[in-house]
């Protein structure tokens, strides 16, 4: 349980300034493992005894490939910076909000310090395994609903360059027969996604075998969210099963549902998209954020160079 001050005045304060469910869930969480650190790692200190130390404390417990999730279970995966960082924004957020209040703070947000973030570039897999892991749930899947469903995700992930996020929160009524459908993004903003004929044909024979009234496309077969038609299909879920995939091909690169995004858009670049297309089915503000995910690989950019150079002959 979290005993966080105001924690739950602090969530609604979230909620009430029109953050997407998405937001209020990642601050939740995020101050949850916090409190968990408190708790178990610091043997029940006291918020109020919190000092600078403890804060670089928690950084390295973030840092840990020991650490324990949210929920107080084991954790083999490391944290990448970014998650980190945003772990502690989301600390720092809400130390800023009990300031607002008047509240006592024991350390004060801006002393709370982000991890450099490097600049390096993730490696993307070739385009014929990407293939390969969004058809490995028809080969392996042993369960009928499993393989339909799993194969419809990474089929729309793919063919959208959509966050796993929107993924998960589409509805069925957002379906239409136009190939396109409008979400809700980062920050509320909203924009249309496009899928292929390919992706769009695999979610239809999904959809076919279904017989609930579970409002979203993908939704879970067993566990909690089974009998909740107010859940859709947890993200750690189809992590895990990309991860295995992954494994079962032997793929060298380690790819996420992230990764299908990252291919996305660098195989869109490949071959011939404008960047600022791109910029707008992601979903970016800014062409800077995109090019971050359209880097070229070093193949594309070795035929560039014998292609293009002024003295290639």
């Amino acid at each position: 349980m979290n005993h966080l001050p105001s924690i739950d005045d602090f969530l609604l304060h979230i909620q009430a300034n029109n953050y997407s469910l998405e937001t209020l869930y990642n601050y939740e969480r995020d101050l949850d493992t916090f409190a968990h650190f408190l708790q178990t790692e610091m043997r029940n200190l006291s918020f109020d005894k919190v000092t600078k130390k403890t804060i670089e404390q928690y950084k390295a417990y973030l840092n840990s490939p020991t650490r324990k999730t949210s929920s107080g279970a084991e954790s083999d995966i490391k944290l990448k910076s970014g998650s980190i960082n945003r772990h502690l924004t989301s600390l720092r957020r809400y130390l800023s909000y009990l300031l607002d209040m008047d509240e006592f703070v024991p350390v004060p947000p801006q002393t709370i310090k982000l991890l450099r973030m490097g600049k390096q570039h993730g490696q993307v897999a070739e385009l014929q395994e990407l293939i390969k892991l969004i058809e490995c749930p028809t080969a392996i899947e042993k369960d009928n609903f499993v393989k339909m469903r799993n194969r419809a995700m990474l089929e729309t992930l793919f063919a959208s360059g959509m966050r796993i996020s929107e993924l998960i929160s589409l509805k069925i009524t957002q379906l239409d027969h136009s190939g396109k459908i409008f979400v809700e993004g980062k920050g509320r903003k909203r924009r249309f996604i496009y899928l292929t004929a390919r992706a769009e044909g695999h979610i239809r024979e999904y959809l076919k075998i279904r017989d609930d009234d579970n409002p979203y496309i993908f939704i879970a077969e067993r566990g909690l969210n089974v009998s909740n038609k107010k859940k859709h299909i947890s993200p750690n879920y189809l992590q895990m099963k990309i991860k295995w995939y992954r494994e079962y091909l032997g793929m060298s690169i380690k790819t996420s549902a992230h990764s299908l995004r990252h291919g996305f858009a660098t195989y869109l670049a490949e071959s011939g998209a404008n960047p600022a297309a791109i910029q707008v089915l992601l979903g970016h503000e800014s062409l800077e954020t995109t090019t971050r995910y359209v880097h070229a690989s070093d193949r594309y950019a070795e035929d560039t160079h014998h292609k293009f150079h002024p003295l290639k002959e």
